[in-house]
């Protein structure tokens, strides 16, 4: 079977980047085109775009991979909308798909849509639902772990729990984490990235709470960054009133405790929503922690 032109092959990687906001949902999408599910995740890790492009090349290298480029074509070709309502700029996704179906209308490739629009759709949720299952299995497990630390006598090794932890449901809402890492003179207990900022991490699983100079220690850390990075705070056992009271203004240093790591683990809140809730506190009003019972 021929390759698909570079022109279709390009949008389709358009269509990859702009058409989901979660990458659940475009796993989901691979799933419902008769995707391999090893394959269909294999790049996960990456950006959309650079999912989608990687992924078409691979497939472009054989026959078989050929005729599943045509299958995720075809599933392009049958959506009707977008497949994931949480897409920010919906004009841009809907363009984006529009421009993919009349190149595929120029270039005579015979792909019919589908006569019910509710097929590529039942695919589509029945793949999300698997997905979210998993999600919740993985959660109810992380659950688990953290409950079995709150009564460990082994404080280190429960540290160490906790960095896996936070890694592992970083992984779980799609948001790339790093674990503890030494620079010449620091140690960081963990970064990522989140809508453009960088932000270091402290985690502390102590029976006392942390003192206003240890945050004012990971406080210095943030500082010696870039101006784009911020710190968060994290002290299972929580944070007393004068310390977050001292911290309210500072806009780098943000608190979460455990209560608000049981919230997301018992599925009460989306750790994507909690964040972006704490943040914009922060922002507007100077709010260091904002506690996850009124973020529900």
């Amino acid at each position: 079977m021929d390759n698909l032109p570079f022109q279709i092959l390009d949008q389709m990687i358009q269509c990859f980047g702009k058409c989901f906001y979660y990458k659940d949902v475009l796993e989901s999408f691979l799933l419902s085109a008769d995707i391999k599910p090893a394959l269909a995740r294999k790049y996960k890790n990456e950006h959309k775009y650079v999912w989608g492009r990687k992924l078409l090349q691979e497939l472009g290298e054989t026959e078989a991979g050929r005729i599943e480029q045509r299958r995720i074509l075809t599933a392009f070709n049958n959506l009707r909308n977008l497949p994931d309502t949480n897409v920010s700029d919906r004009e841009a996704g809907l363009s984006a798909l529009r421009i993919l179906k009349e190149l595929i209308r120029e270039y005579d490739l015979g792909f019919k849509e589908e006569k019910s629009i509710t097929i590529s759709r039942k695919h589509i949720a029945e793949e999300k639902s698997k997905i979210v299952l998993q999600r919740a299995d993985k959660l109810n497990e992380l659950k688990n772990k953290f409950t079995r630390g709150i009564t460990s006598v082994d404080r280190q090794a429960t540290g160490f729990d906790l960095e896996d932890i936070i890694k592992e449901l970083f992984a779980l809402f799609e948001i790339d984490y790093k674990k503890s890492y030494r620079t010449e003179t620091q140690q960081i207990d963990g970064y990522f990235k989140f809508d453009s900022f960088d932000y270091l991490v402290e985690a502390k699983w102590r029976k006392d709470q942390p003192t206003e100079t240890e945050i004012a220690g990971f406080q210095g850390k943030v500082k010696t960054k870039l101006e784009s990075t911020r710190g968060i705070f994290v002290s299972i056992n929580g944070f007393r009133d004068e310390v977050i009271t001292q911290f309210n203004g500072h806009n780098s240093i943000i608190l979460f405790c455990g209560i608000d790591l049981t919230y997301v683990l018992e599925g009460r809140i989306d750790l994507r929503e909690l964040l972006n809730i704490k943040i914009d506190k922060a922002a507007q009003y100077g709010i260091c922690y904002y506690p996850s019972n009124k973020c529900v």
